[in-house]
């Protein structure tokens, strides 16, 4: 079968290869694959992964091949594969604890965005109540950002929409953020403290978003698209502490990072629950099919794409 495999020369990130059938153990769902759903991170950091193994984590299809010890649903179900290993092929045998049942209503396409996108916010912003809640959400225009402010909105959160320029401002407040600012400055400037920040870009950015922190509040960080460092400032010249430092009275403020890769079952029925109601919309910015990769991935790096990248699997 087809399938796009892990390439670390200048060619990559990714290839076409010919690979062989996936296997099934008792406890896994054979699925044939109809979108693949593409992830900047995954993409971006390919070295972590070994060069020609079946690349990519999101997806979604038809099951064509029960797991035979009668877990997981049954042949026909249309399903979300979210987080799994070695998702971008023509078929692939996964857990059915890393699969979504796609309810009527929801097109298979906008169910292959979720995945990672959907199921990384979903997971850091019920950690607490957000109602009447200060959030910002940086990187908003990205795919994660998208599904973030429309889940931070639900929550009954103030949000404030952080992007990179004007152009990846659009839409944003249809999608439920109060505010949307374009820089740095407009953050320092616009005197809200938060509640909650759900960082998707890392670097300096994370200094600044500190410095606005509320007492109480926490930094999630998910993402690191900028590719810099953070630095915090410890003190200024007469030795006190200045506003970006990593100092302060009052409830303490925290710094979390994320690494959950435990089964998603259970978050991409929720969030199909969501978007089968008419609450969560799939932030699709490019679909196409996969025989233009190369073209979808030059595309997202080169911060083109506002949202995610859906692809059909021929």
């Amino acid at each position: 079968m087809r399938a796009l495999v892990v390439d670390h020369s200048e060619a990559g990130p990714v290839r076409f290869a010919d690979v062989d059938e996936p296997v099934p153990s008792t406890g896994e769902t054979l699925v044939e694959i109809r979108h693949i759903g593409l992830n900047f991170g995954e993409l971006n950091y390919v070295h972590q992964w070994p060069a020609g193994a079946v690349h990519g984590h999101d997806a979604a299809g038809v099951v064509v091949r029960a797991a035979s010890d009668g877990s997981g649903p049954p042949e026909g179900t249309r399903v979300a594969v979210g987080m799994a290993p070695h998702a971008w092929a023509e078929r692939v045998a996964v857990s059915p604890a890393s699969l979504g049942t796609v309810p009527e209503g929801v097109g298979l396409a906008d169910a292959a965005a979720l995945g990672i996108a959907g199921v990384t916010p979903f997971r850091v912003l019920r950690k607490r109540s957000l109602l009447a809640r200060n959030v910002l959400i940086t990187g908003a225009s990205g795919g994660v950002g998208h599904f973030a402010v429309q889940l931070a909105a639900l929550a009954g959160a103030r949000v404030t929409a952080l992007v990179g320029s004007p152009e990846r401002a659009a839409g944003l407040r249809g999608l439920g953020a109060d505010k949307v600012l374009t820089d740095l400055a407009g953050l320092a400037g616009a005197g809200d403290r938060f509640d909650l920040v759900l960082d998707t870009v890392g670097g300096p950015l994370v200094a600044r978003a500190w410095s606005s922190l509320a007492e109480g509040g926490t930094i999630h960080l998910v993402g690191y698209s900028s590719g810099q460092e953070t630095t915090f400032p410890s003190a200024g010249r007469s030795g006190e502490p200045t506003s970006e430092a990593l100092f302060g009275f009052g409830e303490p403020r925290s710094i979390a990072t994320y690494g959950d890769m435990t089964p998603t079952g259970g978050e991409l029925t929720d969030l199909l629950g969501l978007m089968a109601a008419g609450r969560l919309s799939a932030p699709v910015g490019l679909r196409g099919d996969w025989q233009g990769v190369d073209d979808a991935v030059q595309a997202l790096f080169a911060r083109k794409v506002h949202g995610k990248v859906v692809l059909d699997v021929a």
